[in-house]
């Protein structure tokens, strides 16, 4: 990002007076405000492009790990493991009544 103004540069700005010239303290007051809000922009872009880099972070990571289902599991694997079980666990007799 490329940025024209800086804080130090709006404080130290000098203008030049002419004939009809604005009033000083009132241009001052106003560039303390824009001071400010610089200092809290430049904050949150801070703030945030840290936040970025963290989520990008746990994405990778994220995509480095296996998915639950990756493994070759699929929903009929995992239901022919649970009617296993329940022949195991209950015997025949669950399956003799069907």
């Amino acid at each position: 990002m490329d940025m024209k103004l800086d804080t130090k540069t709006i404080l130290e700005k000098e203008f030049k007076t002419g004939l009809r010239g604005y009033n000083q303290e009132e241009v001052d007051l106003f560039l303390d405000d824009v001071i400010h809000d610089y200092e809290t922009f430049k904050k949150t872009i801070s703030e945030l492009q840290n936040e970025n880099a963290r989520i990008q972070r746990e994405l990778d990571i994220a995509q480095k790990r296996p998915a639950a289902g990756s493994a070759g599991t699929t929903n009929f694997d995992l239901l022919k493991r649970i009617s296993n079980l329940e022949k195991h666990v209950f015997g025949s007799k669950l399956f003799d009544q069907e």
